[in-house]
């Protein structure tokens, strides 16, 4: 008998994410399904909310509003920082989120956005905040997550996270 996603449920899926030009963004086409641990916040909200009550099998285009993925643009836009600022031997590349503190000493991620000599641009958006994703999921498997799996808050073993 086939499960259907709620939450504390360990779901796999199939993945293309496009955005509004019809861009692939991302894909778990030719890999392994993606697994997440449903009701935890492993995934964007709102594609979470569209595999809701789907079942192994079960295929479904999900669009999700810049507020139910990765928010709204805020902020001035990326600030250029010295790139002495960062560890000599850290290998800085655009896309990639570092960690970094507020004037009040308070974590923060920026996304580096641009390398470019002695100056690295960053930004407190993530590198999709204010697009409308686009996803095409194929739901490959639905089981129950185990009781380390829900004390963790994500999945274990294979397509998940490994100890």
């Amino acid at each position: 008998m086939s499960q259907t996603i709620a939450a504390g449920k360990v779901v796999h899926i199939h993945y293309t994410l496009t955005n509004d030009d019809g861009e692939v963004l991302d894909s778990s086409a030719g890999g392994h399904p993606l697994a997440y641990l449903h009701g935890y916040g492993n995934i964007v909200p709102g594609l979470e909310e569209g595999l809701e009550g789907a079942s192994t099998g079960d295929q479904r285009q999900v669009d999700v509003a810049p507020e139910k993925g990765y928010g709204e643009l805020q902020g001035d836009g990326p600030q250029a920082v010295r790139r002495s600022e960062f560890p000599k031997d850290m290998d800085l590349r655009e896309g990639m989120p570092v960690r970094a503190e507020d004037g009040q000493g308070n974590a923060v991620v920026l996304w580096i956005t641009k390398v470019e000599g002695a100056w690295v641009h960053v930004d407190i958006n993530h590198p999709l905040a204010g697009q409308t994703l686009h996803f095409d999921v194929e739901v490959t498997e639905v089981r129950d997550a185990t009781d380390v799996e829900i004390a963790h808050g994500h999945v274990h073993g294979p397509g998940g996270h490994h100890h």
